[in-house]
């Protein structure tokens, strides 16, 4: 039997640009595991699908990755598949289950979920929370936070 132990991260991240943003998803990107979930807040134009392109990269994938605000979900096959889901035009977490939500979870990739703060009681405690604010017109704060096993 493997003992694993529940550790609190925080991580906070300085961004001067998209490119480090990318950088910094990068970074995160190549620590995830099947079945994270990343839970991202952050205003409109905050960088929220540049950090998300740059965790497809971290995992190693190669797609474009886009903003599916109108699809909802978009998915990325890989080793680790990621699924990418805006939430912006949900009205509650009722109509995040009714696309399969739960089924996402438990296919082994990993959840990054723009505008999680409209689904609050369908995020997982374990997940990751991403904030990133805007403090200039190229630079951004971002935080990363969240319990992981180890």
């Amino acid at each position: 039997m493997t003992l694993r132990l529940l550790v609190r991260c925080g991580v906070r991240y300085t961004s001067n640009s998209e490119n480090d943003t990318l950088r910094i998803g990068e970074s995160v990107g190549r620590g995830l595991r099947p079945g994270d979930v990343l839970a991202f807040t952050g205003d409109l134009g905050a960088g929220k699908t540049a950090f998300i392109r740059g965790v497809a990269r971290g995992l190693g994938l190669t797609a474009r990755v886009t903003s599916p605000t109108f699809t909802i979900v978009n998915e990325y096959p890989g080793t680790i598949p990621l699924f990418h889901f805006d939430l912006y035009r949900l009205g509650s977490s009722d109509e995040l289950f009714e696309i399969g939500w739960e089924d996402y979870l438990s296919r082994g990739g990993v959840c990054c979920v723009e505008w999680s703060e409209n689904v609050p009681d369908a995020i997982p405690p374990e997940a990751l929370a991403v904030r990133i604010e805007k403090t200039g017109e190229t630079s951004r704060i971002i935080d990363v936070e969240g319990e992981r096993f180890e």
